[in-house]
């Protein structure tokens, strides 16, 4: 299966780090003209110094807080200015937003609203700024990164967390029935547990030797996955060949 987007133009948000890295990488060494927005500055620069993009492809970057309307729109259009189009956008903008698990009397409106902002406003925003382009061109395809967290509990106790990514699967659902007549596809991938970024690093960290051990034992790959596992499965919806696939939900996690 040979996956390649010469001559296409894909927005990733949250690019500065793991998942958005490694997505981002992936479309820009296959050619597309890749375009990735995060909060995180210094990590977007790193993310275009390390590109090896193919001929033809390229990475630009852009603060953008997708939680921000207006700067979403902005970005949108900045986008389709340069390249006249967009074929692909990933929703990957995301995580717990700082925050650790406690019990649900202790949550602030504010610790509840932030991650909901990020996780569900976010892809929001970004969806409805990309329609009309991808429905005048009558062909799209919208990728979402959710978590293992939205089809079961999150590993870290965080119900807003549990609570927004199971939010951004309906959202795909009901996208994909709104966008399918447009030729648009939208779908959801939910990853498993991934040392991608300083946050998982230190949920690794803070499981210990055993907790560790027990973690790995229960997947059926008895291993981890990499932010390149769910590079791979965003490819996959984002190519030809998931022409006829819409609002699905696709847990890359190692089967557990």
């Amino acid at each position: 299966m040979n996956i390649e987007f010469s001559g296409k133009t894909v927005i990733v948000t949250g690019g500065a780090h793991g998942f958005g890295r490694a997505i981002a990488h992936a479309f820009a060494a296959r050619g597309a003209s890749t375009w990735t927005c995060d909060i995180l500055a210094d990590g977007l620069n790193e993310t275009a110094a390390q590109a090896s993009p193919a001929p033809g492809g390229r990475i630009e970057t852009a603060l953008v807080d997708v939680a921000d309307r207006a700067a979403v729109g902005r970005f949108v259009d900045r986008v389709t200015q340069a390249t006249g189009r967009i074929d692909i956008l990933v929703n990957n903008a995301g995580g717990v937003c700082g925050q650790t698990g406690q019990p649900i009397e202790d949550v602030s409106e504010e610790q509840w609203q932030v991650i909901f902002d990020v996780n569900v406003k976010g892809v929001f925003h970004f969806a409805q700024a990309v329609a009309p382009h991808m429905k005048a061109a009558h062909a799209g395809r919208i990728v979402n990164i959710s978590s293992g967290a939205g089809l079961g509990v999150s590993l870290t106790g965080i119900q807003a967390y549990a609570s927004a990514k199971a939010a951004q699967i309906g959202l795909t659902r009901q996208l994909a029935h709104e966008l399918g007549p447009f030729g648009i596809t939208v779908n959801n991938v939910a990853p498993g547990f991934v040392r991608s970024n300083p946050t998982t690093e230190k949920q690794w960290e803070a499981y210990g030797a055993e907790g560790q051990q027990r973690l790995v034992e229960r997947l059926a790959l008895r291993r981890l996955g990499s932010p390149a596992d769910i590079a791979h499965a965003v490819l996959f919806f984002a190519s030809e060949y998931a022409g006829w696939i819409t609002g699905q939900v696709l847990s890359v996690s190692g089967g557990p």
